[in-house]
C-alpha cells in the first residue's frame, strides 16, 4: 500500500508560495518525468472512453491509485463492453500494456477478469488475474495494416468488477512504464496525453467548498443566499455523498434552524439501499442546479497552493478529461469527510481512537468501551449497502468460491447499515479500495449461500453499491476538540452553532465478540435526554486561518463524532460554516476573527437568537 505519511513530501516552494501537490499535474510543480520513461507510445486512459458500454467510472481511489479506473461492477452478469477510438499513427507491430490488478487474488479463478480488443479481435491474454496491485501488465503484440482511427473495447468476462486503468500502445518492446511512484504516474499521463502543454484555467470565487455531500451542499447554499460567489467541487457526478442515489443512506438527525435549506437537499426515511433515493436525488440535483453556485461535478480535488497559515489555491481533475482546474478563494471549506484539504495543507489532525484518559472517554456502567486504553487506529467503518429482489422464476447465480473465505457460512439477500468493515489494520482512506472490496466479496457469498436455499431460488440482485458509505476518517483539529462529555452532559457553548439531540451511537465489529463475521457491525448508544450543541471553534482549524470544516471531518474526537456524524447534523455545519464564510467577506477577517467577534450576527443568520423554529427530529437510526 502507499504511505499515506508521505504524500506531504511534494511541497515545493515557488515564487514564495507552497505548493501542496498529490496528484497535481507536473507543469504546477515545473518538474518533468523521468527521461528514462517511456513517451513514445499512445495512452489511452480508461475514464476517457466514448462509450462505456456497462463499465461503471469508478472515482473514489484515484488519491491512493493513480486514476479513475472503469469497472465492470454487473453483479455476476458480464456488462456491455466499454468502446472508444484512437489514433495509431503508424503501421507495423504494437505492443499493448494494460494497467489493471487482480482485486481478489488466490487459489480460485480471479472473478475480475477481462479481456481488450482491437478492431474487434480480442488479444489472448486475459487481464485481472495476475497481481493483486495495480500494475502494466503485457497484452502481447498486434498487426496493424492501416494507420489512423482503431477502435478498442473492454469485454468484461465475468461481471466480478473487472476494472481497468489505462492502456498503452508502443512500437518498443519493452517500455519502461511508471510503476509504484503515483506522482510520477500522475506526470506521465500528462504528458502523453497533452494536459502537460495545457494551460490551467484560473477562476476566483469568494469561497471555494471542496466535497458536494449534504455538510457542502449546506454550505454552498448558505453562501450563496448572503450573497457570494461560490465554487462547489464534487469528486462525483451527483451530489449528495451518503445521501446520494450511489450510496443510498436516509439522512438522520435535525434539521435544527436549517430547515429552509436541509429540507431542499435530505432524504426522505426510506430503507437504507432503496431505489425511492433516485426520487431526493432529483429534488437535490434541481436545488443545486438552480442554487446560482457554480457547480463543479465530477471534479478531484488533487493539491493546493498554500502561503504561511493561508490556502491561496485548490486544483482539481476533471474525472473523465483528466484536465485541470484551479480555484482561488479567500476562504475554503474542507468538507470532503476525509479531511484532504487540511491535511494537504498542513492542518493539525487525529485519525483513530484516543485513549480513554485523554478525554475521559472510556468504559460506560453498561459496560461498553468507547475508548481504549491506549490510542489506537479503529475507527467506525464503511458500508456498501445492496439488495435483492424476487421473480416469478428460479435464477441462477454463479459459485463465488472467492467470496467464500470472507462470507462464510452467512446467508442474506440483503443488507443494511450494519454491513460495516472496519479494521485496524487497515485505514479507511489509504485502504478503501480494500475495504470495499472486502465487503463486496461479503456480500456476493451471503446472496450466494442464500441461493442454496430453495425459497430463494426466485431471488437475483437488484442493486449492490459500488461506493463505500465511510463514517470515519480524518478529523481535522480546532480551537474545540468536541469530546462525549458535550453531548451527554448537554453543555451549552456561547458560540453554539449546531443542535442536535439523537443518541450517541458507535459502532464495533461484532467479531471483536465473538462473532465469525467481520463485515457485520453493532451499535452501542448513549442518551442525551435533550439537545446538545456544537461550538463554531469546532469548524475551523487552529493552524489554518482560513480553512473551515463540516461533515465527519469537523473538530472532535472519535467518541466526540459518533452522535453527529449523520446528514442532517452534518449540513447544519455546512450551513453555518457558509454564512461564516459570507461573514469573512463581509468584515474581511478570518473564521476565527468571526467567533471571537461577530458571533451574535453569525448567530442571527443561522437562528440560534430565536429567529427561526427549531426543526423537527428525523426518525433515529444508523
Amino acid at each position: 500500500m502507499n504511505d499515506i505519511s508521505k504524500r506531504r513530501s511534494f511541497l515545493r516552494v515557488i515564487g514564495g508560495a507552497s505548493i501542496t501537490s498529490f496528484l497535481c499535474p507536473n507543469y504546477v510543480i515545473g518538474a518533468r518525468p523521468s527521461s528514462a520513461l517511456s513517451r513514445s507510445g499512445v495512452l489511452v486512459e480508461a475514464s476517457t472512453f466514448k462509450d462505456p458500454g456497462g463499465w461503471e467510472l469508478d472515482t473514489q481511489h484515484y488519491l491512493q491509485m493513480g486514476g479513475n479506473y472503469l469497472l465492470a461492477h454487473g453483479m455476476g452478469k458480464p456488462v456491455a463492453d466499454a468502446k472508444t477510438l484512437i489514433d495509431l499513427p503508424s503501421t507495423g507491430t504494437w505492443n499493448l500494456w494494460v494497467r489493471n490488478r487482480d482485486w481478489c487474488k488466490g487459489e480460485w479463478k480471479s472473478p475480475g477478469r477481462f479481456q481488450v480488443l482491437v478492431d474487434g479481435i480480442p488479444t489472448t491474454k486475459i487481464f485481472g488475474q495476475a497481481d493483486s496491485s495495480w500494475h502494466w501488465e503485457s497484452g502481447g503484440t498486434i498487426k496493424i495494416k492501416k494507420a489512423g482511427k482503431v477502435e478498442v473495447s473492454l469485454r468484461d468476462l465475468t461481471g466480478f468488477d473487472g476494472r481497468c486503468d489505462a492502456l498503452y500502445f508502443t512500437q518498443e518492446s519493452n517500455p519502461n512504464l511508471p510503476t509504484g511512484e503515483l506522482k510520477e504516474l500522475s506526470d506521465w499521463k500528462d504528458e502523453l496525453s497533452g494536459r502537460a502543454q495545457e494551460k490551467i484555467p484560473e477562476s476566483s470565487f469568494d469561497l471555494v467548498v471542496v466535497g458536494g455531500g449534504m455538510s457542502g451542499c449546506g454550505a454552498a447554499l448558505a453562501a450563496r443566499a448572503q450573497g457570494l460567489q461560490v465554487a462547489l467541487i464534487q469528486d462525483r457526478p451527483l451530489f449528495g455523498g451518503n445521501a446520494s442515489e450511489e450510496v443510498r443512506v436516509h439522512s438522520l438527525g435535525i434539521h435544527g434552524y436549517g430547515t429552509e435549506i436541509l429540507k431542499k437537499i435530505d432524504t426522505a426515511h426510506y430503507p437504507n439501499g432503496n431505489h425511492k433515493a433516485k426520487i431526493d436525488q432529483a429534488k437535490r440535483e434541481k436545488t443545486m442546479a438552480g442554487s446560482g453556485v457554480d457547480l463543479f461535478a465530477h471534479h478531484l480535488a488533487c493539491g493546493l497552493e498554500k502561503e504561511g497559515d493561508k490556502i491561496i489555491s485548490v486544483e482539481a481533475r476533471e474525472a473523465k478529461s483528466g484536465r485541470i482546474r484551479r480555484f482561488r478563494a479567500p476562504v475554503f471549506i474542507d468538507a470532503t469527510g476525509d479531511g484532504w484539504l487540511g491535511y494537504w495543507a498542513g492542518a493539525d489532525y487525529r485519525y483513530g481512537r484516543e485513549a480513554a484518559s485523554q478525554h475521559n472517554e472510556g468504559w460506560d456502567k453498561y459496560g461498553d468501551l468507547w475508548s481504549p486504553k491506549k490510542p489506537d487506529n479503529r475507527v467506525m467503518g464503511t458500508s456498501v449497502l445492496w439488495n435483492s429482489e424476487r421473480s416469478k422464476q428460479k435464477q441462477e447465480f454463479p459459485k463465488v468460491p472467492w467470496a467464500m473465505p470472507v462470507a462464510g457460512t452467512n446467508a442474506s439477500v440483503e443488507g443494511e447499515w450494519y454491513w460495516e468493515y472496519s479494521e485496524n489494520q487497515l485505514n479507511q482512506i489509504e485502504d478503501a479500495e480494500t475495504i470495499r472490496d472486502h465487503m463486496l466479496r461479503a456480500i456476493f457469498g451471503s446472496f450466494a449461500n442464500a441461493k442454496k436455499n430453495p425459497k430463494y431460488a426466485p431471488y437475483q440482485l437488484k442493486w449492490v453499491a459500488y461506493i463505500g458509505g465511510k463514517r470515519e476518517s480524518r478529523r481535522l483539529m480546532g480551537d474545540h476538540i468536541y469530546d462525549m462529555h458535550d453531548a451527554v452532559e448537554r453543555r451549552e457553548f456561547p458560540d453554539a452553532v449546531v443542535v442536535e439531540k439523537r443518541e450517541v451511537d458507535g459502532h464495533f465489529q461484532r467479531k471483536l465478540k465473538g462473532a465469525k463475521q467481520d463485515f457485520l457491525s453493532a451499535a452501542m448508544f448513549r442518551h442525551t435526554g435533550g439537545h446538545y450543541f456544537i461550538p463554531f471553534r469546532s469548524l475551523y482549524s487552529r493552524n489554518l486561518s482560513n480553512l473551515m470544516m463540516a461533515g465527519r471531518c469537523f473538530s472532535c474526537t472519535h467518541v466526540g463524532l459518533c452522535g453527529p456524524r449523520v446528514m442532517n447534523t452534518c449540513g447544519q455545519m455546512g450551513i453555518a460554516t457558509g454564512f461564516a464564510a459570507s461573514l469573512c467577506k463581509k468584515h474581511t477577517t478570518s473564521p476565527r476573527q468571526i467567533g471571537k467577534a461577530h458571533m451574535q450576527e453569525l448567530k442571527k443568520l443561522i437562528g440560534f437568537d430565536g429567529s427561526k423554529p427549531l426543526g423537527n427530529p428525523s426518525k433515529s437510526g444508523h
